[in-house]
């Protein structure tokens, strides 16, 4: 019989993946993965996130959930009246407070899954949920209603795919079992104003797929 795999604390995943460099960057001292870094996919979401956060006469807060080595949040606190940025590493937090210093811009160690989060207007949640569980991202849901915006950035297949296939939290996603997240289907079931597509990024390797940031508007 097939053992069936153990979870681990996502605290230790996320530490790991950091300290073995699974996401690359080997001459980088923390790499948050490609997805943060390669120009062709990160500016064309920086151009679309920058143009939303830039339309408000009254700059919004916003709090970043995972924001890893703030490669993308350092281009995006400007435009902000408060940027708050979150991630369950301690020692990249305590990197990121060293690196990146501004009047409007806070970094917390905290675990997005257990712990609360600071009041804001705006969450950002850039690829993420991809890699957590069902039961995980429900818990994270729960505690999003009180803001007003979401945006949401997830690797998801080209076509058709079924949503939402669970996993056990680290560093892979959905992808192998043709699945990714949507938070408007089952058992999700995000109920929102409004939604508003705003970037896509097209791969064709290992497999055809595609990194999509969307926009919600919460009641």
């Amino acid at each position: 019989m097939t053992k069936k795999k153990q979870s681990w604390p996502i605290k230790a995943v996320m530490n790991q993946i950091y300290d073995m460099k699974l996401w690359g960057g080997k001459d980088f001292d923390f790499y948050s993965g490609d997805g943060s870094h390669h120009l062709e996919i990160i500016n064309p979401y920086l151009e679309k996130t920058i143009s939303f956060l830039d339309s408000f006469k009254q700059p919004l807060v916003v709090c970043d959930l995972g924001c890893g080595d703030f490669n993308i949040g350092k281009h995006l606190t400007p435009y902000t009246k408060k940027y708050i940025a979150i991630d369950i590493v301690d020692t990249l937090i305590n990197r990121n407070k060293t690196l990146f210093k501004s009047d409007n811009l806070e970094f917390y160690c905290l675990d997005i899954i257990k712990d609360e989060l600071p009041p804001a207007d705006c969450i950002i949640l850039r690829q993420v949920l991809q890699h957590l569980s069902n039961a995980e991202i429900k818990s994270i849901l729960k505690k999003l209603h009180d803001y007003k915006y979401i945006t949401l950035t997830e690797h998801i297949p080209l076509g058709d795919f079924i949503p939402n296939k669970d996993i056990i939290s680290g560093q892979g996603i959905r992808l192998k079992q043709n699945s990714g997240v949507d938070l408007l289907k089952p058992p999700f079931n995000l109920k929102i104003n409004y939604v508003k597509h705003l970037a896509t990024y097209y791969l064709e390797r290992p497999t055809k797929s595609q990194i999509i940031t969307i926009l919600y508007q919460l009641p």
